[in-house]
């Protein structure tokens, strides 16, 4: 919708107030319900929102290394804008109109952390040459019977799973739970989250969604909304839901895959399609590839951004180790899907469902197209078996610590994102390691309390 069939939906339905949100570092919404009044004021001047919400972390507490916003700058109000293109109404919540923001204005980009402010920069980037790009999302995510009060008080112990067992794409498991099941599927498509596939994964309570494909930007909003949403419906159901990338050390991990191609400006052909090549793929894809690969030790927080985000990459956990790619190859970083014209693309298989998508897209575009730009070549073998003892391009980093100081000292980090940008995140990730290190865990207590 434009602004003048925006308006007027409003008058004409006498809409009382409207939602909108916008996304943090960490990839949390942050937002309010407005009056319908202050919504129109603003469309053109803004919204002032406290840029604490780029100030602190994931559970409000202050950051005390940042320069972007703190104590020494006095936390003043920065403008947000919303995007009247992301409009759509919350059919779980009396169909309140609600709209995605940024903090890209009529002056820029006000606030370089901004991440989906940063993904339009690199989309801008794609299209000056010449590509349209599709991606899409998917994520496994764990369900309990559980409340954000039962939480607490088990203190995250001892918590009850939506369904017993390893039923991975079980008929029966999703029919014991059919209403909270088909729910998902429909209100999200009715919230324009187009649903491709939704289904059990192997593990007590977990699900597994593929959003359908489409415009970058359209796809990141979709991601961002789609893990609120999944909770703000699993809630009416009783259920909690969690995006961690693991959860618990004996179960399989949580993956948010990221699949995308390139298009022709006018989305008639496929780019990264080549029928004569021996897998399929266009020089192109070929060049897109090897951007991804060169870049991926430089990125990796963007595309692992937590502590827990390096549990789930460990050898024989479904998640990648190694700097690799393969054709079909789930053992693989990158995994190239060839089956058909329409569908040829690249699935990074990174992401974790903990990340913030906005920043994992805009790592694996950047990447590809920096691959593109400097024309590399693509000259790491495919891994045909297990990528995991591939070790022959290198490993990941294998935490946090080690990942965020790689991308706060690299030149190729700062070139795709600028030095703002990759200063200011960058801390954001030490910050959490270091909040990660003063604490003492379980396994602690148990292993030292009696015996030292």
């Amino acid at each position: 919708m434009d602004q003048e069939q925006v308006i007027a939906y409003i008058k004409e339905n006498n809409i009382p107030k409207v939602k909108f949100a916008f996304a943090d570092v960490d990839g949390v919404l942050r937002g309010k319900v407005i009056s319908t009044k202050k919504f129109l004021d603003g469309l053109k001047t803004g919204y002032g929102f406290c840029d604490v919400v780029f100030g602190w972390d994931s559970n409000d507490v202050c950051y005390d290394n940042m320069e972007l916003t703190g104590w020494h700058t006095g936390y003043p109000d920065k403008l947000c804008y919303i995007d009247l293109s992301t409009f759509r109404t919350v059919p779980w919540q009396d169909n309140i109109p609600f709209f995605l923001a940024d903090y890209s204005g009529p002056h820029g980009n006000t606030v370089p952390a901004d991440p989906r402010s940063l993904l339009k920069k690199i989309i801008s980037e794609c299209k000056s040459m010449g590509y349209h790009a599709e991606f899409a999302q998917e994520f496994e995510w764990f369900n309990f019977k559980e409340t954000p009060q039962s939480l607490q008080d088990k203190n995250f112990a001892n918590m009850e799973p939506l369904t017993p067992g390893m039923f991975g794409y079980s008929i029966l498991r999703t029919s014991q739970n059919s209403d909270f099941y088909y729910d998902l599927f429909n209100l999200l498509t009715q919230f324009n989250i187009p649903i491709e596939g939704l289904h059990t994964e192997t593990g007590p309570g977990v699900y597994e969604a593929a959003i359908e494909h489409c415009e970058t930007l359209a796809a990141a909003d979709k991601a961002v909304l789609f893990k609120t949403a999944v909770k703000e419906i699993a809630s009416k159901h009783g259920i909690a839901a969690t995006f961690m990338a693991k959860w618990n050390q004996n179960l399989p991990g949580c993956s948010g895959h990221i699949h995308q191609s390139l298009w022709s400006e006018d989305q008639s052909e496929n780019l990264f399609y080549d029928g004569t090549d021996e897998n399929k793929m266009s020089e192109l894809h070929k060049q897109y590839l090897a951007g991804q690969l060169y870049c991926m030790p430089h990125l990796l927080p963007m595309y692992a951004p937590t502590i827990n985000s390096y549990k789930r990459l460990v050898e024989g956990a479904w998640a990648p180790t190694t700097i690799t790619w393969g054709v079909d190859n789930r053992t693989t970083a990158l995994r190239v899907i060839n089956t058909s014209i329409g569908y040829t693309r690249l699935e990074t298989r990174i992401p974790g469902s903990d990340t913030n998508p906005y920043l994992a897209i805009a790592a694996a575009l950047a990447s590809g197209l920096y691959g593109i730009k400097n024309k590399l070549k693509l000259n790491i073998a495919p891994t045909a078996g297990n990528g995991y003892q591939d070790k022959s391009n290198g490993s990941l980093h294998a935490n946090l610590f080690d990942a965020a100081t790689a991308m706060q000292n690299s030149s190729v980090a700062k070139e795709l994102f600028g030095v703002d940008f990759v200063q200011h995140f960058t801390q954001t990730r030490l910050w959490e390691h270091r909040q990660y290190a003063k604490s003492v865990s379980d396994w602690e207590l148990k292993r030292y309390f009696e015996i030292v």
